[in-house]
This record gives structure tokens, C-alpha cells and sequence, in this order.
């Protein structure tokens, strides 16, 4: 179990995106509405991440709540005199969002909604092969369980693994990197440091193609292109930005460019649009129908 190719990780059963109704807008309106009395009569608010659909982020904001990543999210929080969370977003940022809140209640619209990262990295397996390599600190991305965040020494956003690691390469320090194989590659090609990769993958990154981009790269010659660093290799070498998802909004509002190809799932438009409405936003070419959580 030492080879972390040899791996038998657990297939990701991607579910079927939910057939919403079309409502009226007086239909919205009214769930809206009650939402809003629920929020207030449960002392709750609610936190957005900016993969979700953009009625969820806008709600978030109009009822004195946050759209964020995943830790900021969890760090809002915090910061909240709210006595209840209502976490939209897959079940690590519910899990994030407790660790960080233990006194109050963390609540999520759907347990099922889920990240490939987390369910393709078990806490049993990953410990295991954790034990056969004694040796090495253990980094894990935020992208996990509790569970395996618990079994780790460091955990780390995209923002900052590039420094965390740099840090423990500079100390001698032998790495071994989970869940995201892309992330640590690109980690690894920047830092210099070799370390043991879990085989993991982002269902929806790794949806997107480098010939693909290319092509798209040439029919808007001067769009910008941001990347995050699940993606894989040949997606994240066309790359003028590598970042977290707030790095990427960053861009979009400070690069003179006017046009951008995104990659990156396509939920973030709605946070990019609401900053940067000047900004055509263009979303990089995948494998199938386009790169969106199943959540």
C-alpha cells in the first residue's frame, strides 16, 4: 500500500442535478420572503459558497449573510452573533463551518451534497496509508472530512498551500500531500518539493481540457485566463492566473483584460458578474455539458 497509484479509492457516484421547478417571480418572491421569517425566528443566517446558484448567494446577502470560500465562510461565522448557521455548500464546509463554531448550531439544506475530493479520500484508507509512511508530515487540503483532517499535520486552503509547503521543503521535510493529485502536482512544480500524492480528483476540474482551451484561447486572443490549481496540468500551463476562488474574483476585478476564460466551476460567475459587470466572462471548454457542482 505503499504506492499511492495501487490505491483502490471508492468511485464518486455524481448524482443527478436536482430538476428545479421554474417559479414565477412572485413565486420567488414569496419563498424568499419565508426564508427570511425562518432566518429571523431561528436566530439563523445563512452562508453561501461561491459555487452554489446565484438565487442561494444573493439570498446570503440580502438577509445579512456571507458568499464565500469555504474558510471564510466558516471565519464569517464566527464573527456572527448568530446563534445557527445555515451552510450552503457541500458537507466538509458544514463540517469546516462546526470546527470553527462548536458552541452553535450548524445547519445544511441537503447532507447528500457532497465534494468527489472528500468521498474519494476515506478516513480508514487514508489512515492506513498514512501508518505505512511514518516519515513524512501529513498535509491535507481543506477539500476533506474532519476525520482525515484530524489524521493530518497541517491543513491548508489553495491559497496558502504554496507557502505551508515551501516551509516544510525549506525544513527537509518529507510530504505526503492529499486529497487532489492536480493540486499537488502544481504544488509541487512550484515549490520544488517531491512529495507522495494521494489520488484524488476534482470531478469538476478535472473536466477541463487543455486542447480544448486552446482552441478557445485562440478565438479570444486577448481574454485572460484564470485557472484553479485542481485543474489538470495542461489546463493550468495556459494559465496568466493559478488561484483559490477568491484569488480568481480578485483578477477578474483588478487585470485591465475585458474579456476572461474561466476554469474554474461556473457558480462563481455569479459573484464575478455582481463585481465586475463590465467583464465578459467566458467559460473554459470541459468533456461534457459544462463544469458546475452537483449540489
Amino acid at each position: 500500500m505503499s504506492d499511492p497509484q495501487a490505491i483502490a479509492i471508492p468511485a464518486v457516484q455524481v448524482p443527478k442535478h436536482p430538476a428545479w421547478p421554474l417559479l414565477s417571480g412572485e413565486e420567488k418572491a414569496d419563498l424568499k420572503g419565508r426564508i427570511k421569517r425562518l432566518l429571523a425566528e431561528q436566530d439563523a443566517v445563512l452562508v453561501a459558497h461561491y459555487y452554489t446558484d446565484g438565487d442561494l448567494q444573493e439570498l446570503a446577502e440580502e438577509t445579512g449573510g456571507h458568499v464565500a470560500d469555504s474558510l471564510e465562510m466558516a471565519r464569517f461565522g464566527s464573527e456572527s452573533p448568530a446563534s445557527t448557521l445555515v451552510v450552503c455548500g457541500v458537507r466538509f464546509m458544514g463540517e469546516t463551518a462546526k470546527i470553527l463554531n462548536p458552541e452553535k448550531r450548524v445547519l445544511m439544506p441537503d447532507l447528500a451534497a457532497t465534494c468527489s475530493l472528500d468521498e474519494g479520500c476515506p478516513a480508514d484508507l487514508f489512515g492506513a496509508f498514512c501508518d505505512q509512511h511514518p516519515d513524512h508530515v501529513v498535509v491535507v487540503y481543506a477539500n476533506t472530512s474532519a476525520a482525515v483532517k484530524a489524521r493530518s499535520d497541517w491543513v491548508v486552503t489553495s491559497s496558502i498551500a504554496l507557502p505551508v509547503v515551501e516551509h516544510l521543503h525549506a525544513q527537509g521535510q518529507m510530504i505526503l500531500w492529499a486529497p487532489d493529485k492536480h493540486l499537488g502536482h502544481y504544488v509541487e512544480r512550484v515549490t520544488g518539493a517531491a512529495m507522495l500524492l494521494w489520488p484524488g480528483a476534482c470531478v469538476v476540474h478535472e473536466e477541463f481540457k487543455g486542447f480544448a482551451l486552446d482552441r478557445v484561447r485562440r478565438l479570444h486572443p486577448d481574454a485572460a485566463v484564470l485557472v484553479h490549481p485542481e485543474s489538470p496540468d495542461d489546463v493550468v500551463d495556459q494559465a496568466d492566473v493559478v488561484g483559490s476562488t477568491t484569488q480568481l474574483i480578485k483578477a477578474v476585478l483588478e487585470m485591465p483584460n475585458r474579456e476572461f476564460i474561466v476554469a474554474t466551476d461556473e457558480g462563481i460567475f455569479w459573484k464575478m458578474h455582481q463585481l465586475a459587470p463590465d467583464k465578459k466572462l467566458i467559460a473554459a471548454p470541459t468533456a461534457g455539458v459544462g463544469a458546475t457542482s452537483e449540489t
